[in-house]
């Protein structure tokens, strides 16, 4: 199996979070975007790696969008003063009690298997141990980075690097919306050996800032 779009399922995420934030004064469409994407892939086990002191506005789309596919969503936080400060802002702005765990990405990653929805700020110190530590489903992942706009302009971002080598990234975008989203799907294959049927491919992706294309093998 792997992971199948559902437009409708989208449209539903997508609405009811609009709907949620009318209360607020923002005009980001990021969560409206993310909690359509998690939606529409009918995400079932969705891991967001909050950097403390960020909003907390994607985490109520997620909740939102795994209202719709009867999905989980956890939350991962660095330690338990983060884990206070996202309890009590999303409690107070949304009304919702979030699953939420505490420690390094490489020791609570391992408890949270057949991940296919991940969020993570870039502007975490351990962004990418939480990419390259994530326990992806069997039928694929959808991995998004926000605030990824420095990276991306900078040197690249390169999802080769972050992900472990029985991963295989099939499509990957970058999003000038905000600070930046790079946005990959992972094939559904895992392990070292290739399934039946995947065969290597080039990924291409584009420097936005020194207008370079860079290419590389998975």
């Amino acid at each position: 199996m792997k992971l199948v779009w559902s437009p409708e399922t989208a449209s539903k995420a997508y609405v009811g979070t609009v709907k949620l934030f009318q209360a607020f004064s923002r005009e980001s469409g990021v969560p409206e975007l993310i909690s359509a994407m998690a939606g529409g892939w009918n995400s079932k086990l969705v891991v967001e790696a909050w950097s403390p002191g960020g909003p907390i506005t994607t985490s109520i789309g997620l909740a939102v969008a795994i209202n719709h596919t009867g999905g989980h969503h956890v939350c991962v936080v660095p330690d338990e003063g983060s884990r206070l400060e996202y309890t009590k802002a999303i409690l107070d702005a949304a009304g919702i009690t979030p699953e939420v765990v505490v420690g390094e990405a490489e020791e609570v990653l391992v408890g949270l298997e057949g991940v296919d929805f991940l969020v993570v700020d870039c502007r975490r110190k351990d962004f990418a141990r939480v990419l390259r530590f994530a326990k992806l489903s069997h039928r694929g992942a959808v991995l998004v980075c926000k605030n990824a706009g420095q990276r991306s302009t900078t040197c690249g971002f390169r999802w080769s690097g972050f992900l472990d080598g029985g991963r295989r990234v099939i499509r990957s975008t970058f999003l000038p919306v905000r600070k930046g989203l790079e946005i990959a799907y992972v094939a559904s294959c895992s392990g070292t050996v290739k399934a039946p049927g995947c065969r290597s491919r080039w990924v291409r992706h584009f420097d936005h800032r020194s207008g370079e294309e860079h290419l590389f093998r998975r």
